[in-house]
């Protein structure tokens, strides 16, 4: 494993693993969760990355900007998981990848960014998260993943005012704003906001998940079948949120299974 910067701030930084043989391989970009705060690092990520390493891809496990950061949350949140994606061309440059296989996986909030990577092509110009011509995405896959940012705020909310709690809600402090006021960057943020974007994805969750619902990932999955989409959407009846990322589950090893499955058809 081998640290290297994508960036000139402190959190802009990615690890690298290589598998055996001398390639060029395939290229998974890792992407953790924690609700896009600060209190949780790229560290959630280490066994995941080391088992697909040990499967054959070059892994990328990548650090962001995170909110309760001074300079985090919108727009550099998003803006760093572009750049630090984009910087796989750079790597090929030193290592032998086979950037046209370039896939993103990611859990939780990750799994929000894995998809919006996906569509980020389809970002209006307007938008603060435009990039001109980034690095394709040859195939996505979320796993428990916020693939639905506006549901996502009213589950929240919903859960916060019915029990009489001051809001606490991850995805207005994402955008810096509920979706209705900050409807703009919702469009731009959103990986449902941006279907149809042609990618191959599957979503991956857990029935037992008590953290993103899994209705989440099955309305995505309608919505995108409905535009022609190629998705697959993967329920696992015993599985909680974390099992997804944990490589001793079962639930682990149909994530393993999907994923070679998702290489196969790109």
């Amino acid at each position: 494993m081998k640290k290297i910067f994508y960036g000139d701030k402190k959190d802009q930084f990615g690890e690298i693993r290589l598998p055996e043989g001398e390639g060029p391989h395939p290229v998974a970009v890792v992407i953790h969760g924690g609700f896009w705060k600060e209190q949780f690092q790229l560290d959630l990520m280490h066994d995941v990355a080391e088992d697909l390493t040990a499967q054959g891809f070059a892994t990328w496990n990548i650090e962001y900007r995170r909110v309760g950061q001074e300079d985090g949350a919108w727009p550099n949140t998003l803006l760093d998981v572009g750049a630090a994606f984009d910087y796989v061309l750079e790597l090929s440059k030193e290592y032998n990848l086979d950037t046209t296989k370039t896939i993103t996986i990611g859990h939780s909030a990750g799994g929000h960014l894995a998809m919006w990577l996906a569509g980020r092509h389809k970002i209006q110009a307007t938008s603060d998260l435009y990039i001109e011509h980034p690095h394709s995405v040859a195939g996505a896959m979320s796993l428990a993943g916020v693939v639905d940012l506006e549901t996502m705020h009213d589950v929240h909310h919903f859960r916060d005012t019915s029990i009489g709690a001051e809001p606490n809600n991850p995805v207005a402090d994402l955008l810096k704003g509920s979706p209705q006021d900050v409807a703009e960057r919702l469009k731009a943020a959103s990986p449902l906001e941006l279907l149809p974007f042609n990618v191959p994805h599957v979503l991956i969750h857990g029935a037992l998940d008590i953290h993103v619902p899994i209705g989440i990932s099955s309305r995505y999955q309608r919505i995108a079948e409905e535009l022609a989409e190629f998705v697959k959407f993967v329920e696992l009846t015993e599985a909680e949120h974390f099992m997804l990322i944990d490589t001793k589950t079962e639930a682990w090893a149909a994530v393993r299974e999907e994923v070679d499955l998702l290489l196969q058809s790109i």
